[in-house]
């Protein structure tokens, strides 16, 4: 792979996080970000900032194509930090270049975890909200584009379905650290 990342001294580069495994996903970019004593810098929270309204609220008032606008802007400014890790929704992720550029600037990792597994987590963390339909669509629906990065090439897939929070974090670290061994 003849990339810039390579170019990257180890403190410089970032860690992208996408991916999907049940309603924690934030708490997992906040400890990784903690447990490598980097500022966690999340895509969708800088696009809100940016748009001064909430992403669902945009793409309702102004449509898709004023969103993927506000991403690219965010993304653009995003890409300009060093030694963070960056949190980004896979379908913003594999919007035109934005998985190149950000492979750029460290590795790519999605979380992963077998439907059954999915569901049952939605389940136990949403309760009775779980029986809802629109609830839970709406649930399977963040799922569907949280996923939508897996098998692109130079993605590193991570399964969770029977790890805990903690396992998850150990085994990004895990892959981080062994990247940075393959690449001294």
């Amino acid at each position: 792979m003849n990339s810039p990342l390579y170019l990257l001294t180890d403190s410089d580069r970032n860690l992208i996080l996408t991916g999907y495994t049940g309603p924690n996903q934030p708490a997992l970019g906040r400890e990784l970000a903690e447990r490598l004593g980097r500022r966690l810098v999340v895509v969708e929270e800088r696009v809100e900032q940016l748009a001064g309204m909430r992403v669902e609220e945009m793409r309702e008032t102004f449509g898709v194509a004023h969103l993927k606008t506000i991403e690219l802007q965010a993304l653009d400014e995003i890409l300009l930090n060093r030694g963070v890790v960056i949190r980004v929704s896979g379908d913003t992720l594999v919007s035109g270049n934005m998985l190149e550029r950000l492979a750029e600037t460290g590795p790519v990792f999605c979380l992963v975890a077998q439907l059954d597994a999915v569901l049952s987590r939605l389940h136990l963390a949403m309760g009775t909200r779980f029986q809802d339909p629109a609830e839970r669509d709406l649930e399977l629906g963040k799922l569907k584009t949280a996923w939508s990065a897996r098998g692109k090439e130079g993605v590193i897939e991570i399964d969770a379905t029977y790890l805990t929070h903690s396992q998850t974090v150990e085994r990004i670290l895990t892959q981080w650290r062994d990247l940075a061994l393959r690449r001294v």
